[in-house]
């Protein structure tokens, strides 16, 4: 992949976090339940894994099976949702993540990601990593990512403008949902490297926070 010239420093107000692939590793389960899924429906499963990553599983759906009804995509979703959420089998964190979520005690940040409740739940707890306060889930919107309805939700429950929001993001989708909220993006690991994120990282372990007396937050990239 290809890493952003270090050292590299954003200054921001508040940061906003996806989960999967960027504090949690669930590749391992994503790919299981979504190569079974793709096989029921008779898909390709290498394909299905190419839009999968970063949306709201119904939202997948539509892209994947765009003359099957929307009702029918929530009600799959729902039941995969209950799949991934009974199953943490090689879930881990990201690199870093632990290291990277203690430095923001305190300061402003919040989780923004397409699982809902009892998934982001399950998957920060299996990572071993803690939940921050402000969490934006499936049940908080009624756009999936790449629409920007999460990041500018979770910006709201700050109290921080846009602008002055930072995003960590892995996936195609996410990555469009922080650029469309008027928003700069770090983008984690070798999927985030494909779509132009703002900065790129291997993982975590290359950020380090700091926070200045006059409430920004430095992200520092090494």
């Amino acid at each position: 992949m290809t890493v952003t010239a270090v050292p590299t420093v954003l200054t921001a107000r508040a940061l906003l976090l996806d989960m999967d692939g960027t504090l949690v590793n669930s590749d391992a389960v994503v790919e299981r339940i979504w190569r079974r899924w793709a096989e029921r429906h008779g898909l390709d499963a290498d394909e299905v894994m190419k839009v999968v990553h970063g949306r709201q599983g119904y939202a997948s759906m539509a892209v994947l099976l765009p003359d099957r009804p929307m009702e029918q995509n929530h009600a799959d979703n729902a039941r995969m949702l209950a799949e991934e959420t009974a199953d943490t089998d090689g879930v881990v964190e990201v690199p870093g993540a632990a290291r990277f979520l203690a430095s923001l005690d305190g300061l402003p940040h919040a989780l923004v990601t397409s699982a809902d409740v009892p998934l982001s739940t399950a998957r920060m707890a299996a990572a071993g990593l803690p939940l921050p306060r402000v969490r934006v889930t499936a049940e908080s919107v009624g756009a999936s990512k790449p629409d920007p309805e999460g990041f500018l939700k979770g910006a709201a429950e700050l109290g921080i403008a846009p602008a002055d929001c930072v995003v960590f993001e892995d996936s195609a989708a996410g990555i469009a949902a922080g650029r469309a909220a008027g928003m700069r993006v770090v983008g984690v690991g070798p999927r985030a490297d494909l779509h132009e994120p703002d900065i790129v990282v291997p993982d975590l372990t290359r950020v380090h926070i700091e926070a200045t007396t006059d409430g920004t937050i430095r992200i520092c990239v090494q």
